[in-house]
């Protein structure tokens, strides 16, 4: 069938609007109704976003997570880190290392997996997507210390998922080909892609800065903040680093440094970010493959425990041990449930690393099973998540509706 690109986007965005009216009538998130919206549309189902469509609208997912990295930087202020600083370090450290344990240890001593499943797993488990928290924050209009903590946990939560998945990566891949670990190397190339990500962000927001001067009008700042965004995809594309971790810092740098322009900037944004935002978690919704849950059911629901456990109890603690205000103590870890966006980038890249020729059918086997367990746990990480993070937000009394 010939792909027409202006009927997909008007398909899908009327369905954004029909699924907006129903969350509303339902008092739900909004992003729990475009995840199942989009497991509707998907190739399991409807077949309107079969997998030859989700391929071709793919760069729409990008622009979404560009403008929720750019979000999440936004909100970075300097003065609101420094007086949540050691809390917000303790909690991202101990949600991430602790999801990549427990499912780690879960998966290998409990359920019997063979080490590099397990090991894989445990590295994707260490990711917290930002898009449906934001979103809520958003629809819901929250302030508060819960919310600039989720914000920043969230932001900062990329760089040490993507430290752990390098070294495990490389451990896998020793492990498959038989070859010797070279731990020093490992490190410098995580630290290396890490630095690479945030120099680029700061970089490209001391020139978006610098060019802005002395313009007034929002025009000039949609424009070249149009041409910014889409730069640090493609050269983080290009140079294999995280685009989310560039655009955070392109974010963060230009709020701590222009406050009048952080603003526009913020403005411009808003305007157009929903569209995008729809569409990226109708199409993340399609990916799920129904027919597979019979297959992966039961590793993928002990994954999601597993991750739920490591993510709720390790920023707990890191909340108690860093001394964060008492109501973000009990309540942080329900919002870092999501997972659509970094893990399934991840994912992808499991796939693409581990399905080459070099690693033969154990390899292949291994990616297949890797990105359809992250598929399936994702829709419900996509349905739980938004719902819990509403929870969290109404008992800390952050959002603007009534309990």
């Amino acid at each position: 069938m010939e792909f027409h690109l202006f009927l997909y986007l008007a398909a899908i965005f009327a369905a954004g609007y029909g699924s907006k009216v129903l969350t509303t009538a339902l008092k739900i998130p909004e992003v729990t109704g475009y995840v199942l919206l989009g497991v509707v549309l998907g190739g399991s189902l409807v077949n309107l976003l079969s997998p030859e469509v989700l391929d071709m609208l793919a760069p729409l997912s990008s622009i979404a997570l560009a403008l929720i990295a750019f979000t999440i930087g936004i909100e970075l202020k300097l003065d609101v880190i420094k007086r949540l600083g050691r809390s917000i370090l303790t909690i991202v450290t101990f949600e991430s290392i602790g999801a990549f344990l427990v499912v780690f240890f879960g998966l290998f001593y409990v359920f019997k997996t063979d080490l590099n499943t397990a090991l894989l797993l445990g590295s994707v488990a260490s990711a917290t997507a930002p898009a449906a928290t934001v979103a809520v924050i958003k629809q819901y209009k929250a302030k508060g210390v819960l919310t600039s903590t989720i914000l920043a946990v969230v932001g900062i939560d990329d760089a040490f998922a993507l430290i752990i998945y390098v070294f495990v990566e490389s451990f896998v891949s020793s492990n498959l080909l038989g070859s010797s670990l070279a731990i020093g190397p490992m490190v410098a190339s995580a630290l290396l892609s890490v630095v690479i990500a945030l120099g680029l962000g700061a970089v490209s927001a001391v020139l978006y800065i610098l060019l802005l001067r002395g313009k007034r009008n929002n025009d000039w700042v949609m424009l070249l903040l149009a041409t910014f965004l889409f730069l640090l995809l493609g050269v983080c594309e290009l140079l294999g680093v995280s685009e989310l971790l560039a655009i955070m810092a392109f974010g963060m740098t230009i709020v701590n440094s222009s406050a009048v322009l952080s603003k526009k900037s913020e403005t411009v944004v808003s305007s157009f970010s929903p569209v995008f935002l729809v569409a990226f978690f109708i199409l993340g919704g399609a990916h799920l493959d129904v027919s597979l849950i019979t297959q992966i059911g039961l590793l993928g629901l002990f994954y999601f425990v597993a991750r739920s456990i490591g993510k709720i109890g390790g920023a707990t603690l890191g909340a108690l041990i860093g001394r964060a205000p008492k109501k973000v103590r009990f309540l942080i870890g329900f919002s870092l449930l999501p997972q659509v966006g970094v893990a399934l980038a991840l994912a992808l890249a499991i796939n693409k690393t581990f399905s080459s020729p070099a690693f033969g059918e154990t390899g292949q086997h291994l990616a297949s099973l890797i990105i359809n367990v992250l598929l399936f746990t994702t829709i419900i990480t996509e349905v739980v998540g938004p719902l819990l993070t509403r929870l969290a937000l109404r008992k800390a009394g952050e959002t603007n509706e009534r309990i």
